[in-house]
């Protein structure tokens, strides 16, 4: 038995089937300066930054520079009209892009889709992390894979398979990609961390994290068993939906509910 959750956030419609949240289309080109109250998570009070970047309202989810860079606040007071010396004030670097559409799936503690366009890494990156500068990578490989499948058997780090184990159970895999034979994760310990893979005909090779650890690390254990676990719901419930566009992406409810839902003043939810 399989089961979908619908999302309605237009007031005229009568689909039931998926989670639709009708794009909110701004106009980029005209950025109203603000002073936007932010509230932080364990943080008391919030804290006033300078906004010239984006077009924002109360509830949006954004990162800022300072002492706070890295830590995702929700904007909870918006001021247009002010004088202030920028050498006080520290700025809006980020905006979580929470405009979502496409229909998704109950997978046991993660949302899941099938559509390419519903919830890509790009968008997803924007829930977790603030703007990087941009900075060249390199990688290498020496070709060799292992299988899925039997993950526990083969001769890896203990400590950090059982540490993946562990931030596996605890829903620490986020995020996760996989679009035809290119994966992505983002896995959240201390901070996010990405993980990028390549898995085809049962088995993984190039899998990388950012935390740079030689082997493979806590995190691309963690990974690996989000994706055995996502690959066996779908194969046990929606094969057929995986078979027509060879892609799914997958995000803990708790997240995907924070960003695309909570933001939302007006709507109603379907379950079918």
């Amino acid at each position: 038995m399989t089961t979908k959750i619908g999302f309605n956030f237009s007031e005229n419609t009568t689909e039931k089937r998926k989670i639709v949240i009708p794009e909110v289309i701004e106009d980029e080109q005209i950025i109203r300066k603000s002073l936007v109250e932010i509230k932080f998570p364990d943080v008391y009070k919030p804290y006033t930054y300078y906004n010239d970047s984006f077009n924002l309202k109360l509830g949006d989810r954004v990162f800022v520079d300072g002492k706070l860079e890295g830590v995702m606040g929700v904007v909870v007071n918006i001021t247009y009209n002010f004088k202030i010396k920028l050498s006080d004030y520290k700025r809006v670097i980020g905006k979580a892009d929470a405009n979502v559409q496409g229909e998704f799936h109950f997978a046991g503690s993660h949302f899941l889709t099938f559509d390419p366009n519903a919830l890509p890494y790009n968008k997803a990156e924007t829930w977790f992390k603030a703007p990087e500068e941009d900075e060249e990578y390199v990688s290498g490989t020496d070709g060799s894979s292992f299988p899925l499948e039997t993950l526990e058997g083969l001769k890896f780090d203990e400590y950090d398979l059982e540490n993946g184990k562990e931030i596996y159970m605890e829903n620490g895999v986020e995020y996760l990609e996989l679009n035809g034979t290119k994966g992505r994760a983002i896995v959240i310990t201390s901070k996010p961390y990405i993980v990028d893979f390549t898995y085809k005909n049962g088995e993984i090779s190039e899998l990388y994290c950012e935390c740079y650890h030689v082997t493979p690390c806590k995190h691309c254990f963690a990974t690996l068993f989000q994706l055995r676990e996502t690959l066996k719901s779908i194969e046990q419930n929606y094969s057929e939906q995986y078979t027509k566009t060879n892609y799914f992406a997958t995000i803990l409810k708790g997240k995907f509910f924070t960003i695309a839902v909570d933001t939302k003043a007006t709507g109603s939810i379907n379950l079918k």
